[in-house]
């Protein structure tokens, strides 16, 4: 159990730089997955799903950009061998109550495709910011 501290003081550590992480992670995937040569979405799609995110922050909401969240885990048990990751905690998604729902005619299986790339640029994040964590974790030489 003596190592216990040292794993707690890493995750301490981690948990101050993972916005800096997650800001340039966001960016990236960004990129990657709707600017680039083949994109999740049609630039309708990603229209309609930047439309929704002005909608709910005129509405007082956080929108969709940016509203997703990701938290640091420790699947270790207070051995030096304990492993940490990254897990998306809360991944943006359009529902019946959405702003745009209705308005702006989102049927159904226009719905699931936002979802479905909201959800696969939400995990997209938590990779690549797992990649900084394991980074900064072989610097420190845990």
């Amino acid at each position: 159990m003596a190592e216990f501290p040292d794993e707690r003081q890493l995750v301490v550590e981690v948990r101050s730089q993972l916005g800096q992480w997650t800001n340039s992670a966001r960016r990236e995937a960004y990129t990657e997955l709707f600017e680039g040569d083949d994109p999740l979405l049609t630039a309708e799609e990603l229209q309609s799903l930047d439309a929704l995110d002005s909608a709910m922050e005129r509405a007082g909401g956080d929108g969709i950009w940016g509203t997703d969240q990701y938290g640091i885990h420790t699947a270790g048990t207070g051995s030096s061998d304990a492993s940490l990751g990254v897990v998306c905690v809360y991944h943006p998604q359009i529902t019946d109550d959405s702003v745009l729902r209705g308005r702006e005619g989102l049927d159904d299986e226009t719905e699931e495709r936002l979802n479905a790339a909201l959800w696969t640029y939400s995990e997209r994040v938590a990779e690549l910011v797992g990649r900084e964590l394991d980074a900064y974790v072989e610097r420190k030489g845990r």
